[in-house]
């Protein structure tokens, strides 16, 4: 199957790799991209470990976000620009803008993303939404 992320990619050279072993992931951005990913597969899991402990959403939480993943139909991941993020960098910020369809209607979450590495490791803290 193609990468969510990156459709001219294939899932298993890309996205799968950080799916099965997180500490794998060398940069933010792709970081981010295995997030968007897990969104469309509705890996809430994967979601939760690549979450920095501090910001990790509640088990209520994951569940709303697992609904949420499920109910839309995503259509694509558009990265804007990163700065820092690099392999021997600790953080690092990923603006992206991800298309989806709710309701019928198109919608776009643009995001500017903050990273930052946990026990040696990429993980999202937060982001500030855009309009």
């Amino acid at each position: 199957m193609k990468c969510p992320c990156n459709p001219n990619v294939m899932y298993s050279v890309c996205c799968q790799k950080a799916h099965a072993n997180i500490s794998s992931v060398a940069t933010a951005e792709t970081l981010m991209r295995s997030r968007y990913s897990a969104f469309v597969l509705a890996n809430i899991d994967y979601l939760q470990k690549s979450h920095h402990s501090l910001t990790r959403p509640s088990k209520s939480e994951k569940r709303k976000i697992e609904a949420w993943a499920k109910s839309v139909n995503w259509v694509k991941l558009e990265i804007l620009h990163t700065s820092k993020g690099t392999n021997s960098d600790t953080e690092g910020t990923v603006e992206f803008k991800a298309y989806y369809i709710e309701n019928v209607q198109m919608g776009v979450i643009h995001e500017n993303s903050n990273f930052k590495k946990e026990n040696g490791r990429w993980t999202y803290i937060d982001g500030l939404h855009k309009p």
